[in-house]
């Protein structure tokens, strides 16, 4: 079992160092426990979903100290300055245009060209975020398809000793996840209602929020994290469960596979597949290739996320 800790000046540098050793932990905010994790490093990102045994790579929110964190990540527009300006720190999140450079791993946009992003409204987090000195990914502290923690012990009860601690913040004070607006497309959309009142977001933009899951592929819709079955495609044919490449075809390999263009792991090992496959997958579409052929990942484990997003 994971141990315990309440906040103090210790326990938040204990935890930020493991933060940025690559290690998982679970801290409070005001709407739920995170599960944090560096967002800039593939291998951590990737023990997230394997320590939540989600099923799919989802987009992740990442947590900053503050909007100038914010701004060097993604681009902000008018529409932006306003919700920032207005909600945080706070429970509102906003998907945004990756920005150029931007170094967060490709794994907490699940492939896409937006990233969640959100300033948190416990100082006590934002202290944890800039004593890591690096932006955190953190969805809630809790396997995927459970209820959402509130207290630290929660958070033990479904995590074990999958994360390396648990800082005791106590009860969350909003309790309820951040509300999610994607601001990435032409008309802002409501991705998910939380913490953040719709009208008073509606009100400060001066326009409604779309709702994309009533035309999914209408013309008012935006591209939005978790909305549709097709995250990140290649532009280019991908065959799976392959043993060789077809002329034409760069193979993506899984285990030892000399003839790889490239290899998700030469070792086997699914945390660093998936922690790969993203950034592979760029690296791959788009070039002097016809075609990817990707080797057979294991169905277990993180091999069902990779297959699903496969």
């Amino acid at each position: 079992m994971a141990r315990i800790a309440p906040i103090s000046p210790e326990t938040l540098e204990e935890a930020a160092a493991l933060l940025r050793a690559g290690e998982l932990i679970a801290f409070p905010t005001e709407t739920v426990y995170g599960l944090g994790a560096d967002a800039t490093h593939d291998a951590a990102v990737a023990r997230i979903f394997e320590a939540k045994d989600r099923p799919r790579f989802n987009p992740l929110i990442v947590h900053v100290a503050d909007t100038a964190t914010a701004r060097s990540l993604a681009v902000f527009d008018d529409r932006a300055d306003l919700l920032a300006a207005r909600f945080w720190p706070g429970p509102l999140s906003l998907v945004l245009p990756r920005a150029a450079g931007c170094k967060l791993s490709r794994l907490v946009s699940a492939g896409l060209e937006t990233v969640a992003l959100r300033v948190p409204a416990r100082e006590d987090a934002r202290l944890l975020l800039r004593q890591a000195g690096v932006p955190v990914a953190a969805p809630s502290a809790n396997r995927s398809g459970r209820l959402s923690p509130t207290e630290a012990k929660h958070v033990a009860a479904e995590l074990g000793d999958r994360v390396a601690l648990i800082l005791d913040g106590g009860p969350c004070a909003v309790g309820l996840e951040s509300t999610v607006v994607d601001l990435s497309g032409e008309a802002p959309a409501l991705l998910r209602a939380g913490g953040a009142v719709a009208e008073e977001i509606e009100s400060e933009l001066g326009e409604s929020l779309v709702d994309p899951m009533a035309d999914p592929m209408g013309d008012g819709a935006t591209r939005s994290p978790g909305m549709l079955e097709v995250h990140y495609a290649p532009s280019i044919p991908l065959r799976m469960d392959a043993i060789s490449a077809a002329a034409g075809e760069a193979l993506l390999g899984f285990g030892p596979a000399p003839d790889a263009a490239l290899n998700l792991s030469e070792r086997g090992d699914l945390v660093e597949a998936a922690a790969n496959l993203f950034r592979h997958l760029h690296a791959l579409d788009g070039g002097e290739f016809a075609g990817i052929a990707v080797m057979r990942i294991p169905n277990e484990g993180l091999g069902r996320a990779i297959n699903d997003r496969l």
